[in-house]
């Protein structure tokens, strides 16, 4: 039995432990994956998103490699087209946003031809990662992939994002033999 201390609120500490207790077991409300309209204001959003996640990628290169970027320095050319006009950039593909509460929170692009779906893009916002958005996006894109009537779905992913690696490898997909010459990129395919 625990012994009440002079001062101390034992039906404040209750009613404490009951709130912590019943905020911890509410269900988080799950993304929803939709089809982004890249006519409309999409456009802005999925700029921003893979904008986002090319920087982030970006930085990430130049820490393993031990070097230090230059934070005034310009996205690679071979970039800037996805994120200044992503309509025209994916022409022929299927780009996919998680939302919740009415934000958009992360993009996945779907690429297809000849009946292989490849993953492209992949990207929570830092702040709603952990709340299953990658994880949908993941599905959404292999659930748009069947649809379309391909038969396997490809990614590719940086060797030190072991999360990726890790939820990509709970969804079945299995690593392969380098399809890119980049060192260090992993290569991973799975049957719809």
């Amino acid at each position: 039995m625990r012994r009440v201390l002079h001062g101390e609120d034992p039906v404040r500490r209750l009613r404490l432990r009951l709130t912590v207790s019943v905020d911890a077991h509410r269900p988080l409300e799950r993304p929803v994956i939709r089809v982004a309209d890249l006519t409309g204001p999409d456009a802005i959003e999925v700029g921003s998103a893979v904008r986002a996640y090319l920087l982030q990628t970006e930085l990430e290169k130049h820490q393993q490699e031990r070097t230090v970027p230059d934070p005034a320095a310009p996205l690679p050319e071979r970039y800037r087209r996805e994120v200044e006009t992503p309509a025209a950039a994916y022409v022929g593909h299927r780009v996919l946003l998680a939302q919740l509460e009415e934000r958009v929170v992360g993009v996945v692009v779907l690429s297809e031809r000849e009946g292989i779906a490849e993953i492209k893009r992949l990207w929570a916002v830092p702040a709603a990662r952990g709340r299953g958005v990658g994880s949908a996006l993941l599905d959404g894109a292999v659930h748009a992939a069947a649809e379309s009537g391909a038969t396997e779905v490809r990614l590719s992913v940086w060797d030190w994002r072991q999360g990726a690696l890790r939820l990509y490898e709970s969804r079945g997909f299995a690593r392969v033999p380098s399809w890119d010459d980049r060192e260090r990129l992993v290569c991973m395919v799975r049957p719809v």
